[in-house]
């Protein structure tokens, strides 16, 4: 069945925000989205009619097996053109994911197959977020933030929960990138700021919002 590319952003946000199975309000969406609720509403009945998703006013939608199945593929054709992005094209961390929302839309059933098997079968995209295989398996997401860790303890940066440009340009002006090595050195209870070392750099003070979009293993 084809999609237009709309009713696709929408399967994507709602498996995105529902982990696959939870079922999510229509604020959410439209928050997600960045649209107005009217036009959210009008969406999500359109998507019940073609049986993708099951909507109920009070609780919500969620995705049909149908919905989950499109939505996966969506999202594997991302995750994956952001690695070719990055790794083959030289194009920046704070660059991938916006070109990457155009290049998911395309349809060719064979294009992410060969894709993946050009880029190794790479199991993680650049932000750390698992890529889905073809039968829809997927490596086990990374969940432990920064700001959960012990103190004095090193830990690997295996990924990011915001991948805004504006955050991502931050994490690069503190040197900070997939794999890279840090140290928390004390953690503040008044605000939950965290005193952290980043590889063998000088102490660096960072929030509690900062800690909770880093995960670390």
């Amino acid at each position: 069945m084809i999609h237009s590319f709309s009713e696709e952003n929408y399967l994507k946000t709602i498996y995105l925000l529902g982990s696959g199975g939870n079922k999510i309000s229509p604020t959410a969406i439209a928050d997600a989205l960045q649209n107005n609720p009217a036009s959210v509403i009008d969406m999500l009945k359109k998507l019940t009619d073609k049986k993708l998703i099951i909507y109920d006013k009070k609780k919500g939608a969620r995705l049909t097996a149908s919905g989950i199945k499109a939505a996966i593929e969506i999202v594997r054709k991302h995750r994956l053109w952001e690695v070719f992005l990055l790794e083959k094209l030289g194009y920046k961390w704070d660059e991938i994911h916006s070109i990457a929302e155009q290049l998911e839309h395309i349809g060719n059933p064979e294009l992410a197959d060969r894709l993946e098997k050009f880029l190794g079968f790479p199991d993680y995209d650049p932000h750390g977020d698992p890529i889905p295989k073809a039968d829809g398996k997927i490596a086990d997401a990374f969940k432990t933030m920064l700001g959960e860790v012990e103190t004095g303890k090193q830990y690997s940066v295996v990924a990011v929960k915001d991948t805004s440009a504006a955050f991502l340009n931050y994490l690069q002006k503190l040197g900070i990138g997939i794999g890279s090595r840090i140290k928390v050195i004390e953690k503040i209870p008044f605000d939950g700021s965290l005193i952290v070392q980043i590889g063998k750099n000088l102490n660096t003070t960072i929030s509690n919002k900062f800690a909770e979009n880093v995960l670390v293993g």
